[in-house]
């Protein structure tokens, strides 16, 4: 146990409650292990070792998930099934048993309660989904569940906060990022060239189930190869969300001069361009308009940067003038398996396409009848967390609330969520619900762009610039699919705001 202190640099007279809780985990593992299998003694083992740092070294574990996750849904395609669903939620139990320590040590005594910007609407939004469990009787198992979707990710940003983490610490987890991020985005052009071997090693198109519980939707390749990259994220609108979150940061970074060598400035912009070129080739309309909107809020809204105002001005003159001259119906075109670049942005135009969605059973069905028929059923707490249009929802099969207010069971009748996590919010957690999680968002945005504003540090006013643009990339995201709930977006949406709120709490904005 002494090796063990010394391995993480502690005090033993300092850390009796790890010690103890500690030494009752190798216990139990110790009993444990004379009735696995070799495949489960050694996640075991990979278990308890990541268990030890949550309980010595969080940070290293908020270090881990950030540069883990992009890579999970790829690993998981190697995981036998009778370990699969450890792997697949044992990085979100950390982030349990890191809450745990953070409230013991609230109850000791040994932490003070810390004021943010978001504990207002937190609170309020907590109570609010609570309320909504009560008076919509949901059952206990699925309240939990709908919460836990709801909240497990805004947990993150109060993770960062409490543990406090240093400058360098935070340094070298954005450089980090950006590593990935530049992997990830080399990793889905060379898909766009190589095609089909590289899509089937990396596509994890295999659906998982624990009784009757869908862990994993798996992914379908109805595209064909080459299009549509996806790296191992598993799907091309995450790759692509993922890629436009970063790429705003990176433009913040570059706005600031956030940098302190020309030849970073170059890296910089060769990641820039590498990951747009990626970002297009995923093919996600989501992410390319959160993109591009993200971009207009960071260098014309903030920036005042007039060269911005005038590429969008010139984009738009062109858009017009190839509708003008090309023989290409806007109005009819539907989605195919190929699809070139500029008919895919075009087709989110194309009225057939929205009849089809509505008649369909698609997201734009959704868009109607969540306010007509959801929210009208309960304006003010919705139909309770769990119970419709998410992810909580479709992993229960839950059918109650669609039964009971006689719609379909999510798009297409058969997915169980609605594709728009703005709606999914609206209908389980009513009207009072959605105003506190905007409040959230507005919050974030506000606290980044006071950091802009008043630090001194060119690294945080980067930083807090491209968050900026991010949060509303994200905010367009969430329109298009259930982005808040998903790991490889959700989890670096609220820790970077955390982060920028530990290195730089915000003061009053200076005239």
């Amino acid at each position: 146990m002494n090796k063990i202190y010394k391995l993480f640099n502690l005090d033993p007279e300092k850390n009796q409650n790890q010690f103890w809780l500690l030494l009752s985990l190798i216990v139990i593992s110790s009993i444990l292990i004379a009735f696995l299998s070799p495949v489960k003694i050694l996640g075991l083992i990979i278990g308890i070792l990541l268990l030890i740092a949550a309980i010595f070294k969080p940070l290293w574990i908020i270090f881990f998930l950030a540069i883990y996750t992009p890579f999970e849904p790829f690993l998981l395609k190697f995981i036998p099934d009778e370990i699969y669903i450890f792997a697949r939620y044992f990085g979100e139990f950390l982030i349990y048993v890191i809450v745990l320590q953070i409230v013991i040590n609230f109850i000791t005594g040994r932490l003070k309660l810390k004021k943010t910007p978001l504990d207002l609407p937190f609170v309020l939004f907590f109570i609010t989904a609570v309320i909504s469990l009560i008076i919509n009787l949901v059952p206990i198992a699925v309240g939990v569940l709908g919460l836990r979707m709801l909240l497990r990710y805004i947990l993150v940003f109060y993770l960062v906060v409490y543990l406090n983490p240093p400058k360098k610490f935070v340094k070298n987890l954005i450089y980090t990022m950006l590593v990935i991020v530049f992997f990830q985005a080399a990793l889905g052009a060379a898909q766009a060239f190589i095609g089909y071997p590289l899509d089937s090693l990396l596509l994890p198109s295999q659906e998982k189930f624990y009784g009757g519980i869908s862990l994993t939707s798996g992914t379908q390749q109805i595209w064909i190869s080459g299009q549509r990259v996806f790296a191992t994220l598993g799907r091309y609108d995450q790759l692509g969300t993922f890629l436009a979150f970063f790429l705003l940061i990176v433009i913040g970074f570059l706005y600031q001069k956030s940098y302190t060598q020309i030849s970073q400035k170059k890296l910089f912009l060769i990641l820039l361009i590498l990951g747009i070129f990626t970002l297009v080739m995923t093919y996600s309309r989501s992410s390319w308009f959160g993109f591009l909107l993200g971009l207009f809020v960071i260098g014309y809204l903030i920036k005042k940067d007039k060269k911005v105002l005038k590429y969008y001005s010139l984009a738009t003159f062109i858009i017009i003038a190839y509708l003008f001259f090309s023989p290409m119906i806007v109005n009819q075109l539907i989605e195919q398996p190929q699809m070139t670049p500029v008919e895919r942005f075009f087709e989110a135009l194309s009225k057939r396409r929205w009849l089809g969605e509505y008649y369909g059973l698609g997201r734009m069905y959704f868009i109607v009848k969540t306010p007509t028929v959801v929210v009208a059923s309960n304006p003010l707490f919705g139909v309770g967390p769990g119970m419709y249009g998410g992810g909580t929802v479709r992993a229960l099969h839950n059918t109650r609330a669609y039964d009971k207010l006689g719609l379909p069971f999510g798009i297409w009748g058969t997915e169980g969520h609605i594709d728009n996590n703005w709606m999914s919010i609206w209908g389980e957690t009513g009207t009072l619900g959605l105003i506190f999680y905007i409040w959230m968002l507005v919050a974030l945005f506000r606290m980044s762009y006071r950091v802009y504003k008043n630090s001194e540090d060119r690294f945080g006013q980067g930083l807090a610039l491209g968050y900026c643009g991010a949060i509303i990339a994200v905010s367009l995201n969430a329109f298009l699919a259930t982005f808040f709930e998903i790991r490889t977006l959700a989890l670096y949406l609220w820790m970077t705001g955390g982060v920028i709120y530990t290195l730089y709490p915000p003061s009053p904005l200076k005239s």
